[in-house]
C-alpha cells in the first residue's frame, strides 16, 4: 500500500463559455483565479485554475473551456459530483447566495450523516457544499463571500462506476482506507490527510456510461510532496499492471495519468514548484501565462482568446 499520496491536488473538467467560467467560480463561488494559461495540447484554449489564495493542493479546480462545447451525457465511468468544503452553519448562507444567483440544480440532501447542498455548474457541472467542522484551511477572502462561510477547498470527489469492486482496490492500494458504506455509497479516505482526501464511490450497474463533454470532469489528480515521491508511485502503479505516463512537465506541478478500471482518468500531481513560479502571490491569475513551446503564439491569442474580468 502506498504511503506518498496526501489527497485530491485538483480536479479538472470541460467547459463551454470561458467568460461564464470564470464569472461562476470567482463571482459566485468566490474562488481565485490562481492561473490564467493555456491547453499544453490546444493552445487556442484556455487552462483556468480556481482555488485559494496561492491554489493549495486540494483546493483548484481548473477547466478547459472549448467554445461551442456539446454538453457531456452524465453517466458512469466518471466524476458524478465534485464537493466543496464549507464551514459547519454555512449552507444556509450558500443556499440564499446560489438562489439569488439563479443557479440551477439546487437540492439538500444528506450522505453519511453530513448535510449537503447541491447545484449545477454553468454547463450542468455536478456540484455540492458540505459542512465540514473544523477544517483549518484558509480560504480565499479577496470577494465578498466572509470568511467564516467560504469555500476551504475540496472535501471530496464522487466516482460513478457500474462496479465499484476494482477502483476500490485500487484506492486501497493508493493509501485510501475504506470507511463507511450506505445507500450505495462507499467512502474511502486518508488518514492525516490533506484536508481534501475522501472519495466516494457511487454504484450505479444499471446506468450507461458517461460521454464526455461540457460539464464532465476531464480527470482528478491526487498530491504528492515532490517529484521523488511520484516516481515511487509511478513505480508501483507499473509493477502492479497499470499503463503510467512518463512524467510531464505541467509548468506548476509535474504530473503523470492512467486509466482505472472503472474508467476515470487519474493524475498524479506534485505540490512542486507551485502557481507562484512565474507571478507573485498577490498577483496570482492576472496575466496570460503560456508553457514555453506556445509563447511564438503570444500576439494571436491575446488577440483571440475570449477577454476575461479580473
Amino acid at each position: 500500500m502506498l504511503n506518498q499520496i496526501r489527497g485530491l491536488h485538483h480536479v479538472t473538467s470541460i467547459a463551454g463559455d470561458a467568460a461564464a467560467n470564470n464569472a461562476f467560480f470567482t463571482q459566485t463561488l468566490g474562488l481565485r483565479r490562481v492561473k490564467k494559461t493555456v491547453n499544453f495540447d490546444a493552445p487556442d484554449v484556455y487552462h483556468l485554475y480556481y482555488g485559494d489564495e496561492v491554489g493549495t493542493p486540494g483546493s483548484v479546480m481548473t477547466y478547459f473551456p472549448f467554445p461551442g462545447a456539446r454538453s457531456g451525457r452524465p453517466g458512469t465511468g466518471e466524476v458524478g459530483t465534485t464537493v466543496f468544503a464549507v464551514p459547519e452553519g454555512a449552507i444556509g448562507y450558500w443556499k440564499d447566495r446560489l438562489t439569488a444567483a439563479k443557479v440551477d440544480g439546487l437540492m439538500e440532501d444528506t450522505l453519511l450523516g453530513q448535510k449537503r447542498l447541491h447545484f449545477a455548474g454553468p454547463d450542468g457541472d455536478g456540484f455540492a457544499l458540505l459542512e465540514v467542522p473544523g477544517d483549518s484551511r484558509a480560504p480565499w477572502t479577496g470577494t465578498d463571500v466572509a470568511a467564516d462561510v467560504a469555500i476551504r477547498g475540496f472535501h471530496s470527489t464522487t466516482l460513478r462506476l457500474r462496479d465499484g469492486g476494482a477502483t476500490g482496490e485500487l484506492l486501497r492500494f493508493m493509501g485510501y482506507q475504506q470507511a463507511e458504506t450506505a445507500e450505495g455509497f462507499t467512502r474511502y479516505q486518508i488518514d492525516g490527510g490533506n484536508g481534501a482526501h475522501v472519495i466516494d464511490v457511487e454504484v450505479m450497474p444499471n446506468i450507461a456510461h458517461g460521454v464526455s463533454g461540457a460539464g464532465s470532469v476531464h480527470h482528478v489528480a491526487f498530491a504528492v510532496e515532490n517529484r521523488a515521491a511520484q516516481l515511487e508511485v509511478r513505480k508501483a502503479l507499473m509493477d502492479t499492471g497499470f499503463q503510467v505516463t512518463p512524467v510531464i512537465d505541467r509548468d506548476y506541478f509535474y504530473a503523470i495519468y492512467f486509466r482505472t478500471p472503472g474508467g476515470v482518468l487519474f493524475e498524479i500531481a506534485t505540490n512542486e514548484p507551485g502557481f507562484d513560479r512565474d507571478e507573485d502571490t498577490a498577483h496570482l491569475g492576472e496575466a496570460l501565462k503560456l508553457p514555453s513551446q506556445h509563447a511564438h503564439l503570444r500576439p494571436y491569442l491575446e488577440t483571440h482568446l475570449p477577454k476575461l474580468e479580473g
